[in-house]
């Protein structure tokens, strides 16, 4: 019933997780992240594979342009946006954001593939990272996302 609560705590007594000196970071020990590992392979290729869907990636970071032309899809969260600002000491000309959402990554690309009808069905399969600073409610959100 207190997800928030109680879900956290699940996942440190069983070792699972530790946490890290950055607020919504996490550190996932090697039993979760070898039976995530596993849960992936079988599920891709016991489950969807064999559908034609196909494994691929996406950046972590978009470019500021291309955030702003999803400015309508990322209006809820875009004070959450984590931006980098600096390489080194060397201040970057241009932000550029840490990905708060797959969609804005995703949708361009598939722009420039579709070109009709003939180009479909689509059949992708991504695990990528996003992140947003979520300040309401930090643990049930993160844990909403890593389940996504």
């Amino acid at each position: 019933k207190d997800f928030p609560k109680w879900y956290p705590q699940v996942l440190k007594k069983t070792e699972m997780v530790e946490y890290y000196d950055v607020s919504g970071c996490y550190i996932f020990r090697p039993w979760p992240s070898a039976f995530g590992k596993k849960f992936k392979v079988w599920w891709f290729s016991g489950k969807i594979e064999h559908l034609g869907v196909k494994g691929c990636y996406f950046p972590t970071f978009v470019s500021k342009r291309a955030l702003e032309k999803e400015k309508d899809h990322i209006e809820g969260f875009a004070p959450e946006v984590a931006w980098v600002t600096k390489a080194g000491e060397t201040d970057l000309k241009t932000p550029i954001a840490v990905c708060p959402t797959s969609e804005t990554v995703i949708y361009p690309a598939y722009a420039n593939w579709i070109r009709s009808h003939r180009d479909l069905p689509v059949r992708l399969n991504q695990w990528n990272n996003v992140v947003r600073w979520e300040f309401k409610h930090p643990c049930r959100n993160h844990c909403i996302h890593d389940r996504r």
